[in-house]
């Protein structure tokens, strides 16, 4: 009997890059989906939310495949903080985090035989930071297709004072709940045969 097919329902090379490092075989079908947060819904709610819909939406185009989806965002004060809409409201965005610490919250789903989700939560504490540093870090480009304008493995890591949680997550899949939820469904590169 063959090896399940393992699917990655996300076009983000920052998950694909993890996937490949750790020497797991996949394929990438992005999920296709409405990503707007629900009235009243809390921020852990709607990462989970999505990225159970996502693999669910992945899982029906792909039959027996073991899926695999993610959701990444940013919460300050209890609200989510999605990818800026230009320049201006990316500036916003980091001013409001500098010198301050926020949540990066990740939903993870796996849907195989059955269908498992998990949250993690990384609180992340950002640097005071002057306009001009900021209004620099966004004439870069790189902010603004970031939940929170902000990539912790780029540029953007010039702002972060220190992180308390998973670091993987902040990138966009933590990495440790990640392979315990492949590990009950498939074998990991380093598993006996």
């Amino acid at each position: 009997m063959g090896q399940t097919a393992l699917v990655l329902a996300s076009g983000s090379p920052r998950r694909r890059a993890f996937l490949e490092q750790l020497g797991l075989t996949f394929t990438v079908s992005p999920a296709d989906l409405d990503e707007r947060l629900l009235p009243g819904e809390a921020p852990a709610v709607y990462v989970e939310r999505l990225a159970r819909e996502k693999a669910q939406e992945v899982a029906r185009r792909h039959p027996g495949a073991l899926v695999l989806a993610a959701d990444t965002t940013v919460v300050l004060e209890g609200r989510v903080l999605g990818k800026p809409a230009d320049a201006a409201d990316a500036q916003a965005t980091l001013r409001a985090l500098a010198g301050r610490t926020h949540q990066v919250l990740t939903g993870v789903a796996l849907a195989g035989q059955t269908l498992r989700t998990r949250v993690v939560e990384t609180r992340v504490t950002f640097r005071q930071a002057t306009d001009a540093e900021l209004a620099w870090y966004v004439a870069t480009g790189e902010p603004l297709d970031k939940a929170g304008a902000y990539a912790l493995q780029g540029i953007g890591g010039f702002l972060v004072q220190s992180i308390e949680g998973s670091h993987s997550n902040v990138i966009g899949l933590p990495l440790v709940e990640t392979l315990a939820l492949l590990a009950s469904e498939l074998p990991l590169p380093w598993s006996a045969p």
